[in-house]
């Protein structure tokens, strides 16, 4: 076998629901040579995503989200997180056309351009999910008030904020997910390449 090689020896489903997780028995190559111990592995399966962040370019302000993430149930601030539009990525869609889609649904802004910022996997380890990050052009003016859909139990803030004090909001805490952060953090990096485009 060759260096990355991967030797399955089995895969089982634990768990079958909105979202899989599956079991596997498998060896690898190693970096010295060989392979490694049969060992076994969990992988949580749930799809593919999009996350993008609504900039206006012209007032220089973010559109960001306000909601309830069970993932963050035992933080000691709450479980409501501050974040940027995301979503799934359904059979047959492309992933500009879920951030358009999402961005209308949870923020009820209309994305007017798209920049493609990077495609990462969140969490490897465990995951196999990767995430399409964008960047997109949005009139911020007309953003506030409570959106989502009904039958996703969605209940969705819409904040917008000049964008260094969204910035801020890395070095407070007050952001602490990974798709705002990296996001900002780009947007900081290329504002002007980003506007030029934009012909702002």
């Amino acid at each position: 076998m060759k260096l990355g090689d991967v030797d399955i020896v089995s895969k089982t489903i634990c768990f079958q629901g909105f979202f899989r997780v599956e079991k596997y028995r498998l060896r690898h190559t190693l970096f010295a040579g060989g392979m490694s111990e049969e060992m076994s592995r969990e992988l949580f399966e749930r799809g593919h995503a999009v996350a993008m962040l609504p900039y206006d370019p012209q007032l220089d302000k973010v559109v960001l989200i306000e909601q309830f993430r069970i993932g963050a149930i035992n933080d000691v601030n709450g479980p409501w997180m501050t974040e940027i539009v995301a979503g799934m990525i359904g059979e047959g869609e492309t992933a500009e056309e879920v951030a358009q889609r999402e961005s209308l649904e949870e923020s009820g802004c209309r994305v007017t351009a798209l920049q493609h910022i990077c495609s990462y996997y969140p969490s490897p380890g465990a995951c196999s999910e990767t995430i399409e990050l964008f960047c997109g052009r949005v009139d911020a003016s007309q953003a506030g008030g409570i959106h989502g859909l009904d039958h996703e139990n969605e209940d969705i803030r819409v904040i917008t904020a000049d964008f260094d004090e969204a910035f801020s909001w890395i070095e407070s805490g007050r952001l602490n997910s990974a798709a705002v952060i990296m996001a900002l953090q780009w947007l900081a990096m290329n504002k002007s390449m980003l506007k030029q485009n934009w012909n702002d």
